[in-house]
């Protein structure tokens, strides 16, 4: 409600606003006055004590809160601006971390090859990396990054990790198409390595979702043949060099015609995990002559 102010005869209401103003000034003025001067002594002491004093507390007051929320304000910022840079830091190990992974993948993998490649020292090769595949879980057929640039041709076999993993099927100048042996239309002549009987090896898509695929006509008169026996490619091969390791004998049944036996075969190569390859530049028709 503002004050009404009365002069002879008429009256006038003064703004609220204004009162306000006034009464800032003359508790400023107060103030200034009391800190400097002693007028405020005496019975003017105790009017002090009673208005100025408590109008000094809270203006105290309200400075300390100020001061103490421009603080943690600072404080705040300071730990935003410190989370960021943890941040950062914490993408930068992360990526250097999946770098030294990585390189750790690698490394394990060339050193399988070198193994690998130790173990057919009698061949020619070279290593390959490949950059495409077909669509699936499986690599059943791949591209490699070298070609007939490289000196690479049709039918030259191709292994990594544990043994064979397919042969070339087509060459461009930098580039070849694999098919591995698990394909629904592979084929390979094998032989069981404790006995030398023959048998073929058959590539099945459905069958390898159970990690096999299957053989056939393993004639096998004097039961040499076990489970865990290993399959090589055989010397009759027209397409594989000899030796290379397929895989091993999960299951062994008697056929219908009980001349034969057919069964299932756990192949020696990861066919999910596929990154590098070696690829034997000889091929079995110039091995053979």
């Amino acid at each position: 409600m503002s004050p009404v102010i009365r002069r002879r005869g008429e009256e006038f209401t003064l703004p609220s606003k204004y009162l306000l103003f006034i009464l800032t000034i003359i508790c400023v003025g107060t103030i200034v006055i009391t800190f400097n001067t002693s007028i405020f002594t005496g019975p003017l002491n105790s009017f002090a004590g009673v208005f100025v004093v408590p109008f000094q507390k809270g203006i105290t007051t309200v400075g300390t809160f100020l001061r103490d929320t421009t603080d943690r304000l600072s404080s705040i910022t300071k730990l935003l601006d410190e989370n960021e840079r943890l941040k950062k830091q914490i993408d930068e190990l992360t990526i250097a971390n999946t770098n030294l992974e990585q390189e750790k993948y690698e490394l394990t993998e060339l050193r399988g090859l070198y193994e690998l490649d130790a173990l057919y020292e009698d061949y020619q090769k070279t290593g390959a990396r490949i950059i495409a595949k077909d669509a699936g879980n499986w690599y059943h057929t791949f591209v490699i990054d070298k070609g007939s640039d490289d000196g690479i041709k049709t039918d030259m076999n191709v292994i990594a990790g544990g043994g064979l993993v397919g042969r070339v099927m087509d060459v461009g100048p930098d580039w070849a198409k694999v098919q591995s042996i698990i394909a629904d239309n592979a084929s390979v002549s094998g032989m069981v390595l404790s006995s030398s009987d023959n048998l073929i090896v058959s590539g099945d898509l459905e069958h390898y979702r159970q990690g096999y695929i299957t053989f056939s006509k393993l004639v096998d008169s004097a039961d040499k043949v076990s489970i865990g026996d290993k399959i090589v490619t055989s010397n009759i091969s027209d397409k594989y060099l000899p030796g290379i390791l397929i895989g091993y004998i999960s299951t062994i049944d008697d056929d219908s015609n009980n001349l034969t036996k057919s069964g299932r075969l756990t192949p020696a190569v990861d066919f999910e995990h596929l990154n590098e390859v070696l690829v034997l530049l000889d091929l079995k028709k110039d091995y053979g002559d």
